[in-house]
């Protein structure tokens, strides 16, 4: 591939803050963030979606570059950059579409043949309603296209997603879904994360995870981008691993290469195990590393992770050994504002940070929606402001420790806050193991 002096990471979030971490422990390169957060350094001030200069940066800095959030890549900042001969990890703006449009997803799975959530398509809020009240299954309505993971709503009943459908054509509260509508049933089981890393033709998987979407204990409440995730899950065990690689994971990139579309970057699946045929559905594809999973994978890889992105830009995954895991558990709890996904205050000085256990090496504290100010200070300015990430034997231990140091962290009376059930249902499948 290209030689380079430098490395960019395009993003905010706690996802950009980790991979900059790993990557800083596996070369001696130095690595930029654009924008980056009031926790990494080499901080530079370019937005994400600003495509044309983040691409002046990079050749003026002579920077591989590595794509965090999914917007830049929808814009085509893959495109512009291979255009340009400067070595950039991301899938093109038109592979991307598996994540910016749910209506390009579902049509190229049910044209592949990966399992799916039977699907129905609306750009028409009449007929969408009538389809729901006439379906006798319950449903889930997925706005078309990029929403900060906020734009599925798992509904339980008619009512529900009637309102749904109207949040999304009459309020317009989502005005990226160019005016389409994914309706699917509902699928009932257990979710998990499955990512891979692609070069076009091969993949290697990462570690296995659990996102946790919702905003309050028990999965209740409005979606979010993530309120925290724990690796590995046990509810993937080798053989439904090696399933999902063999059913999922590789007929998308066949079925991608069938349209003439070469997926190089990150690929994730989410996916449910049917409760009964323990069956795994794609319920979503992204296109990036998930935010929060990024953070508990990667505290527990083993292997350089830059070699990895190396082989993959370089179409020779194929002779790539398997990536190599601590045999550790991780658990990540995402600390937000009072108040996310709605609306909530930014500003506030966080206190705490400098807090860590006792003999305590593995726990790190990965930074989402923080910034600095003159003092030195570091003050929230965002949602999903803190990812605080521990290792331990056991998935319990791995639990204590995060929620040990997230304890002590504060913004604020009542202003922060987290889910106090991340990974309990991973320990749940170890009590009672999940078959398949």
């Amino acid at each position: 591939m290209t030689q380079y002096n430098n490395i960019l990471i395009v993003g905010s979030g706690g996802r950009e803050h980790s991979i900059g971490w790993k990557l800083s422990n596996d070369t001696e390169k130095k690595v930029f963030f654009a924008p980056g957060n009031g926790g990494t350094e080499r901080n530079i001030d370019i937005e994400s979606d600003n495509i044309m200069k983040l691409f002046e940066f990079a050749k003026k800095n002579n920077s591989l570059t590595i794509v965090g959030p999914e917007k830049p890549l929808s814009l085509g900042i893959v495109d512009l950059f291979e255009r340009g001969r400067l070595p950039i990890f991301g899938p093109n703006r038109n592979a991307s579409r598996l994540e910016s449009s749910k209506v390009f997803a579902k049509l190229f799975m049910r044209n592949t043949g990966i399992r799916t959530a039977p699907f129905s398509i609306f750009s028409d809020p009449n007929r969408a309603i009538e389809y729901v009240r006439s379906s006798s299954k319950n449903v889930v309505v997925k706005v078309d296209g990029l929403a900060a993971g906020k734009g599925v709503f798992v509904c339980e009943n008619d009512g529900e997603a009637e309102v749904a459908v109207r949040r999304i054509f009459v309020n317009n509260e989502f005005i990226t879904s160019d005016n389409k509508i994914v309706i699917e049933d509902r699928i009932y089981g257990d979710e998990a994360s499955i990512i891979a890393i692609c070069d076009g033709k091969s993949t290697i998987p990462l570690a296995s995870s659990q996102d946790h979407k919702n905003i309050l204990d028990g999965d209740k409440g409005p979606n979010t981008g993530g309120m925290g995730s724990y690796s590995p899950t046990p509810l993937i065990t080798e053989n439904l691993g090696n399933k999902i690689t063999e059913k999922i994971m590789q007929p998308t990139i066949k079925g991608l290469n069938n349209l003439g579309i070469k997926f190089k970057g990150f690929l994730y699946a989410g996916v449910m195990i049917e409760r009964g045929s323990n069956e795994p559905y794609v319920l979503e594809f992204n296109v990036r590393m998930g935010d929060p999973e990024c953070q508990s994978i990667l505290s527990r890889m083993d292997s350089n992770l830059l070699h990895y992105l190396e082989a993959a830009m370089d179409e020779r995954l194929d002779s790539m050994p398997p990536i190599k895991w601590k045999n550790k558990h991780s658990v990540c709890v995402v600390m937000a504002s009072s108040g996310y996904p709605g609306e909530y205050q930014s500003g506030k000085v966080i206190h705490g940070l400098d807090i860590k256990l006792d003999n305590d090496n593995d726990t790190y504290v990965f930074h989402s929606g923080t910034k600095k100010n003159s003092r030195g200070e570091i003050l929230t300015n965002g949602g999903r402001v803190l990812s605080v990430t521990s290792l331990d034997d056991t998935l319990e231990g791995a639990k204590n420790r995060s929620y040990s140091v997230a304890s002590q962290i504060h913004w604020g009376e009542n202003e922060e806050y987290y889910r106090k059930d991340i990974a309990l249902k991973g320990i749940k499948y170890m009590k009672s193991p999940f078959s398949n």
